[in-house]
């Protein structure tokens, strides 16, 4: 396989699938929520200087090991450590990641697939989130959908299947989320909600609102399971990878701020409690669009967009575990998908069938499977996993800091300047260890 390794077609193709692996339900649900739950605008300011400081180190880091070793993250530590050293152990750890992130993300895309068919069709009144999450046969039934489409557009070669679709699909959520956020603007609380989201008030910014966006700016990115590494490895040393990343972090930003302009306009209207929860998304916005003119339409260009945002992360991942699995046994890409897409479903009924036949109680009364798959990935591996990029591309125990910089810098555009080595050898890592350990013990665990 690495002889014949695959290329994206095209720049555009690789900025693409590289934001459309960061962009995703995060960005246009739990964004919106943390931003009403701590404050506003002063939130939102606070995020996008944890983007800028702790995001783009990362993802420039992930990138370079992924063009570096030309391989996924299952082989790239074998071409970059040294001789003796065991840094590999963790690419078993990064595809352990990504299959525990799809065991929870492939069922809310098929909660997404299914509230756009229920708006699409006239059938939107009777929604409701509980209903819909403990209803064994629905929620199998639409993860089956989701896995099926996801690994039959990654079955065709990488630019045929992958970077054709994830093209267009982006294309398609960006033009969405503009005539959505266009039509909130219109809307008679457009005002004050507006104001709320995007003028700071600096009195509510204290520690856990700065604890909450960096953890948010950094779990939006995807870093540190290989996500972003993988499509390192599929791109030339034409461009820059600090160049590349702050467009893929412009886009990601984008769509979660549009992302707001969507929907706080609208509470304000319809007098929506902003720090609403999971409701926000699914059982409110259901509420807002039912109750309000042309809203069947709305309401069904809104979930439409949030399929869109679910398929381009759920495709990203896919590809990883599959590149991944296809290096650890040679299997065509056919074969690989099949086998694959099979093995996601199955440990994804845990979650499908965790509200109604699959009880489980991890830890506080009312969690379940998904809790359970989103603390070993949020809590752990993403954080951990950032952490050793970090270490390993910065300290002469890995890669080191001359070889990371040389391989980031190769290619026309933003270079990573000398100055820049505190923050990417000390400020990430330590930012990282300081989340993860915040997260351990402010977590309710009964």
């Amino acid at each position: 396989m690495e002889n014949s390794r695959e290329r994206l077609g095209s720049r555009l193709g690789f900025i693409m699938l590289s934001a459309g692996c960061a962009i995703g339900c995060g960005n246009v649900w739990k964004f919106p929520w943390m931003t009403g739950e701590n404050g506003g605008g002063g939130f939102v300011l606070v995020y996008v200087l944890c983007l800028l400081l702790l995001g783009l180190p990362a993802m420039v880091m992930e990138f370079a090991m992924g063009r570096g070793s030309q391989a996924s993250p299952v082989k790239m530590y074998q071409k970059l450590e040294k001789p003796g050293q065991k840094w590999h152990i963790h690419g078993y750890f990064a595809l352990i990641g990504n299959i525990a992130l799809m065991a929870f993300y492939t069922v809310v895309t098929g909660w997404m697939i299914h509230y756009f068919i229920m708006f699409l069709t006239g059938q939107s009144q009777g929604l409701g989130f509980v209903p819909m999450i403990t209803n064994a046969g629905l929620n199998v039934g639409y993860l089956a959908i989701a896995v099926f489409l996801g690994f039959f557009v990654l079955s065709f070669n990488l630019q045929g299947g992958l970077e054709r679709v994830t093209k267009y699909m982006m294309t398609a959520l960006f033009v969405l989320m503009l005539v959505l956020a266009v039509h909130s603007a219109m809307l008679k609380g457009a005002k004050e909600g507006l104001s709320f989201y995007l003028i700071p008030d600096f009195s509510k910014i204290n520690g856990k609102v700065v604890v909450g966006a960096m953890n948010q700016a950094f779990f939006t990115l995807s870093i540190g399971i290989g996500s972003m590494a993988i499509f390192g490895s599929y791109i030339g040393k034409e461009r820059t990878l600090l160049g590349e990343s702050v467009n893929i972090i412009i886009l990601d930003t984008l769509v979660a701020i549009t992302a707001g302009f969507i929907i706080f306009p609208a509470c304000f209207t319809y007098g929506i409690e902003v720090n609403a929860g999971p409701s926000l998304l699914f059982d409110t916005m259901a509420t807002v669009f039912n109750n309000m003119a042309g809203g069947r339409l709305w309401g069904s260009l809104f979930f439409l967009f949030m399929v869109f945002a679910a398929f381009s992360t759920e495709l990203a991942v896919f590809e990883n575990i599959l590149a991944m699995v296809r290096e650890l046994t040679g299997w065509s890409r056919p074969k690989g998908s099949l086998i694959c897409g099979i093995g996601i479903f199955g440990i994804a009924l845990t979650t499908a069938l965790g509200y109604s036949t699959l009880h489980f109680l991890p830890f506080a009364e009312g969690t379940a499977w998904l809790d359970f798959w989103d603390f070993l990935v949020s809590n752990n591996l993403l954080p951990l996993g950032a952490l050793l990029f970090s270490v390993f591309c910065c300290w002469k125990i890995g890669w080191g800091w001359d070889s990371f910089v040389a391989e980031a810098n190769t290619g026309k555009g933003l270079k990573v300047k000398n100055w820049m080595k505190p923050v990417f050898k000390y400020f990430v890592p330590l930012c990282v260890l300081g989340l993860y350990i915040y997260g351990l013990v402010t977590f309710k665990w009964k």
